[in-house]
């Protein structure tokens, strides 16, 4: 009888502390978003409850992007030369920050090229937004300076058309639905 009480105990604890962690995690993202101080490089409209512009869009510079939570991997592409190391911020953390359920993300890179794909591809594949490879800003107009990339070696669905499209490199806006 105590060892299931012990159990009951642990699983109760367990649970708070489940909604706890969610709950700041939610005040995160209610938190207001400070306005750039430097070049904005990525702006994000659409289904979002945080925003710093007069547009009610959230504009990050690269200081902002690299103030959230970090994320990286390394993983070859078919764009790149050998084994690469990516840094930058998750989608899911992203959309976390800015307060959105979106379900669909609709990418514009600075060449105008474009895609609109589900939120659930880059948050089950681990998808960031990358701002560094190899340890170095991605440069603007050479894939940067951010590419939304997916960790490619690690899941063999990934390497499909599908994935490689929705890898845009040059990514100035996000539009989310």
């Amino acid at each position: 009888m105590n060892l299931l009480r012990a159990g009951l105990i642990s699983a109760v604890m367990l649970l708070g502390l489940a909604i706890w962690q969610g709950a700041l995690q939610q005040t995160r993202a209610l938190e207001p978003l400070p306005a750039p101080t430097g070049s904005v490089i990525l702006t994000v409209g659409g289904k979002i409850a945080i925003h710093n512009t007069a547009n009610n869009e959230a504009a990050f510079d690269l200081a902002m992007l690299e103030a959230l939570p970090r994320s990286s991997f390394k993983t070859t592409t078919i764009w790149t030369d050998g084994v690469q190391e990516f840094v930058g911020v998750s989608v899911t953390d992203l959309l976390s920050r800015l307060g959105s359920d979106a379900t669909q993300i609709n990418a514009i890179a600075t060449n105008d090229y474009e895609i609109r794909f589900p939120v659930s591809d880059a948050s089950e594949h681990g998808g960031i937004v990358a701002y560094r490879a190899n340890g170095k800003p991605l440069p603007p107009g050479n894939k940067g300076p951010l590419w939304i990339i997916f960790p490619f070696d690690s899941d063999p669905l990934l390497q499909s058309e599908r994935f490689q499209g929705e890898s845009i490199w040059n990514l100035a806006t996000m539009t989310l639905h």
